[in-house]
């Protein structure tokens, strides 16, 4: 399957705002990120994410959109990397200019290396 589904996806007032208020944020390249390890929800539901291209850097929605499909698929490929259960991960596109789908899938790899050794730690 070549997309991510919905249910890996953070959907909802709610989520989102336990997400800002509560989360683990960092910056790796281009990217900011938010963390946060779900404990009172199902155990085995999985990792969620929230993508987010500002309109401050990019003002037409093309380019937004393409670097919000960019950076999913970099997730889709690269999630593996982290735990499988329980987390809600919000990726911040952080760079004025339109990187390529490596670069962008470098930074998202870097993003979930980074979680993972802090998760470790």
């Amino acid at each position: 399957m070549n997309t991510l589904p919905k249910s890996e996806r953070i959907k909802g007032k709610a989520p989102v705002s336990a997400l800002l208020s509560k989360g683990r944020w960092g910056v790796v390249g281009g990217m900011k990120y938010c963390y946060l390890v779900r404990g009172g929800d199902d155990p085995v539901s999985p990792n969620r994410v929230l993508v987010s291209v500002p309109k401050r850097f990019f003002k037409r929605a093309v380019k937004r959109n393409l670097l919000k499909r960019r950076m999913r698929e970099a997730y889709r490929t690269h999630k593996d990397m982290l735990p499988q259960f329980g987390m809600d991960l919000m990726l911040v596109y952080n760079n004025t200019e339109l990187m390529d789908s490596a670069v962008v899938a470098n930074d998202v790899a870097g993003v979930l290396k980074r979680i993972s050794d802090e998760r470790q730690l």
